[in-house]
């Protein structure tokens, strides 16, 4: 694989995060993965003195539709360009009145109702069971809550996700199955990104900002675009406050067990790995997949 520069942090969001005051681009890439191209060429450079790639979820111009979008190829370019953690910026409906529009909730944990996304890279010949039972590393999501706090942002800690297909959103039936079910906000994104994520040993946290409440508050209108798209624009600005100051504190993090997720999940016998499946999985998991050296046992966990 050719070489391409690197970074520590990856921002998954909006086109437009990268805009950000002090950030000082220095190189556009444009990389080829086994799972195809990831969503649009990916932006490097540096901020406040911290390698950060930035790759548009949605494509510039928001062009992908969540149950298009290739979360296979986007982990793969960016663990191949060296990125530890991942800060995803996501846009979410609120299911319970205590997260407001413009408000910012760090989430830790995960309800998955998506339906047609590939969720592993693990796959053709090779099984991994990954523990997944906190979905959002604790280290992310304690700097991504502080910084919306230090910055006087309305800002939650702790709340349960939905992430549903799309991409239209819910009726109020599903709006209301969800808050039953303990949700607390919803979205189409995190799954399997936060899954994938996982699997790469990368650490992931999401800054879900609300833009709407869902379809169950009996005081408020419908959801509608025009008034996802306002709220949008107010979080995107404060996004890019927060992420400026929070990137010295993310790459000051010590060691996480996000960063050893497959030290006991491959479980696939390591002489049995297709040789095409291993090279693939080289940039994700090379280091488990190394077969057995002669006259040992067979590798097997």
């Amino acid at each position: 694989m050719p070489y391409h520069p690197q970074a520590d942090i990856a921002i998954i969001g909006g086109s437009g995060l990268y805009e950000i005051q002090g950030f000082n681009e220095t190189a556009v890439v444009d990389i080829d993965t086994p799972y195809g191209k990831p969503s649009d060429a990916i932006t490097i450079g540096e901020l406040q003195g911290v390698s950060v790639a930035f790759l548009p979820r949605h494509g510039r111009g928001h062009r992908v539709s969540p149950s298009e979008l290739p979360f296979r190829a986007n982990i793969y370019a960016l663990k191949t360009l060296g990125v530890k953690r991942i800060v995803s910026v996501s846009a979410v409906g609120s299911l319970q009145a205590r997260f407001e529009p413009q408000h910012l909730v760090v989430p830790d944990q995960l309800i998955d109702r998506t339906r047609f996304r590939d969720s592993t890279f693990f796959e053709d010949g090779v099984v991994a069971h990954i523990t997944f039972a906190e979905p959002f590393c604790p280290g992310v999501s304690r700097v991504i809550a502080g910084g919306g706090a230090g910055q006087g942002i309305p800002t939650h800690a702790g709340a349960t996700l939905v992430v549903m297909e799309g991409p239209a959103f819910s009726t109020k039936a599903e709006s209301q199955m969800y808050r039953a079910w303990g949700g607390d906000l919803i979205g189409m994104t995190a799954i399997p990104e936060a899954k994938l994520a996982r699997e790469a040993e990368m650490c992931y946290g999401t800054m879900a900002w609300v833009t709407d409440y869902d379809c169950w508050h009996p005081d408020h209108d419908a959801v509608t675009v025009e008034m996802v798209v306002e709220n949008l624009v107010a979080n995107i600005a404060n996004s890019r406050i927060i992420l400026r100051h929070i990137m010295p504190e993310l790459t000051a993090l010590g060691p996480c067990e996000c960063q050893t997720a497959l030290a006991n999940a491959v479980i696939t016998d390591r002489a049995m790995i297709p040789d095409a499946v291993r090279r693939r999985l080289y940039p994700i998991a090379g280091r488990h997949l190394a077969p057995p050296q002669p006259n040992s046992p067979t590798g097997g966990n």
